[in-house]
């Protein structure tokens, strides 16, 4: 195996893994269940600030990892000989 190739499975392998670990912190944003029993949602435009919230970091990082995660796959596609 050629060094480059092992440096993008490395690669691609914490890209997968940051990618899974993102998607998991995440909260759904469907109410769930929780619409039948009569629960709703506090949370208002104006009581979140959008740009710097835990989901809006969490919405960049999946978007980051998963676009790394698309072109370093693709990388090691062409470098393996197949492409």
């Amino acid at each position: 195996m050629k060094v480059a190739q092992i440096i993008f499975i490395v690669l691609d392998i914490i890209a997968c893994i940051g990618l899974i670990v993102t998607v998991m912190l995440q909260e759904s944003k469907s109410k769930g269940l929780g619409v039948l029993a009569g629960e709703s949602g506090s949370d208002t435009f104006y009581g979140k600030s959008k740009g710097r919230s835990k989901e809006a970091v969490l919405r960049l990082l999946t978007s980051i990892f998963a676009g790394s995660f698309a072109v370093i796959t693709m990388v090691l596609y062409l470098l393996t000989g197949r492409g």
